[in-house]
């Protein structure tokens, strides 16, 4: 018998410049924020890799409870790389997929803040309409809308 001892999945994190603006845009997707702090110190950088640094961090819930989204602002040190706008299929390029209800509505609520749909929205067989989408700061968005 194969055995993990895996449990289940916390988070996804992504980096952004903004979390305030980022904050908002998940809200508007239908995320919550489950709390926002402060991490920093040296014992925070061993974990890291980065030696000492200062983070704000904010987590979001989505409304099953299940899914958690960590976004993290970097105070200390300076961010030095930005593969925002990197296309789909750069290597190690990370994209967050969330299903949802009424797509169409929710993608005109989401123009406000500048999100962008990257190709077209297509159906998949008679499962999914789904689209990629570039939201607030050019993340990668996939948003997947379950047809009954």
């Amino acid at each position: 018998m194969n055995r993990s001892n895996l449990i289940e999945m916390h988070n996804m994190g992504i980096v952004v410049a903004s979390l305030d603006n980022a904050i908002a845009f998940f809200t508007e997707l239908g995320l919550q924020l489950e709390g926002r702090t402060i991490v920093e110190g040296e014992w925070s950088g061993r974990v890291t890799g980065l030696k000492n640094q200062l983070v704000e961090i904010a987590m979001m819930i989505t409304p099953d409870g299940h899914s958690r989204l960590e976004l993290s602002k970097f105070i200390t040190p300076e961010i030095i790389s930005d593969h925002r706008n990197s296309p789909v299929n750069s290597l190690g390029y990370l994209r967050v997929m969330f299903r949802v209800d009424n797509l169409d509505e929710l993608l005109s609520r989401l123009t406000k803040y500048e999100a962008s749909i990257v190709g077209e929205v297509v159906q998949y067989g008679e499962i999914y309409r789904l689209c990629y989408i570039r939201g607030v700061e050019g993340l990668l968005i996939g948003l997947a809308e379950k047809i009954n």
